[in-house]
């Protein structure tokens, strides 16, 4: 019916890719600058992690996909006449969105016939894998191109990811979203619980303990459901290098906020946003489910 098409920044596993058939675009990471590796062809999110774990000093940048890839991407759905929705990281965050929109128009130039929305999906990580898994049901659902079009804006509105870090150092260098760092630093040892929506990234609290953080992280998250109708929702988990961590926060997620997480969009957390946030990021992703739009 459609073909859904996603920057790496999705983090959703290999298996859930190849079972709900999504077409991914690789975002480039480098550690010096000169050479890059495509996220999960060149190199592994366990052996990106490594190095930053190994090394602390270590703050490797990313690169966005080239035209290229995208307008090759596109091409091989659009030349079978198949409507292609694609969605990218945050335009906060990277380029990506500005590569695959300029990618769009020379296909549209060539093959005016085709079909192609870019979306910029306002989110990163585990929402953007949530935004993906909406867009999925309704196209198993046999929801129309158009339909599930008209459903997008509010479907990427409702999205919320509620996290904090290991250390601010990467959200310093990155530059990206440094207000958030340099909000957080007015005291010594804090670090941030940080709120990504619209494509914006704002404060939702401080602390220095990290099991109170997460702690917080679930209280933000159950105020934002309780305010919008918790059933109406999807909740998963983005945890890092801390695997153990994940899996424990993931039952007092659901503990706390008397939820089913759905499983199959938990993720640990790739390496594009590892870029920004280092190794040590954990939190919570919410959505609507399409059908309560």
């Amino acid at each position: 019916m459609y073909q859904i098409i996603s920057d790496s920044a999705c983090d959703l596993s290999s298996q859930y890719i190849k079972e709900h058939n999504i077409t991914i675009v690789p975002i480039s990471v480098s550690f010096d600058g000169e050479t890059y590796y495509r996220d999960s062809i060149d190199i592994s999110r366990q052996e990106c992690y490594q190095k930053m774990v190994d090394d602390p000093k270590l703050f490797p940048k990313t690169s966005l996909p080239s035209v290229e890839s995208y307008a090759d991407t596109f091409r091989q759905f659009t030349d079978q006449g198949i409507p292609v929705i694609c969605f990218t990281i945050s335009l906060a965050l990277s380029g990506s969105y500005n590569s695959a929109r300029t990618a769009k128009e020379l296909i549209e130039e060539e093959n005016p016939n085709a079909q192609i929305t870019v979306l910029d999906s306002q989110q990163n990580t585990v929402t953007q894998a949530l935004i993906l898994d909406q867009v999925v049901r309704m196209r198993d659902a046999g929801i129309s191109f158009e339909n599930m079009l008209e459903k997008m804006e509010k479907l990427m509105h409702s999205a919320r990811i509620i996290f904090t870090v290991g250390s601010l150092d990467y959200l310093q260098k990155g530059g990206r979203i440094g207000k958030v760092a340099v909000a957080a630093t007015g005291k010594l040892g804090v670090k941030p619980i940080i709120i990504m929506k619209d494509g914006e990234i704002g404060l939702g609290g401080i602390g220095r303990n990290r099991n109170k953080l997460k702690n917080s992280i679930i209280q933000v998250t159950k105020k934002y459901l309780e305010e919008n109708g918790k059933d109406n929702f999807v909740v998963s988990v983005g945890y890092g290098y801390d695997a153990a961590e994940g899996v424990s926060f993931m039952s007092a997620v659901e503990e706390g906020l008397d939820v089913k997480l759905n499983s199959e969009t938990n993720v640990a957390i790739g390496i594009v946003s590892a870029v920004h946030t280092g190794p040590y990021a954990i939190g919570i992703g919410v959505i609507q489910k399409y059908e309560t739009l």
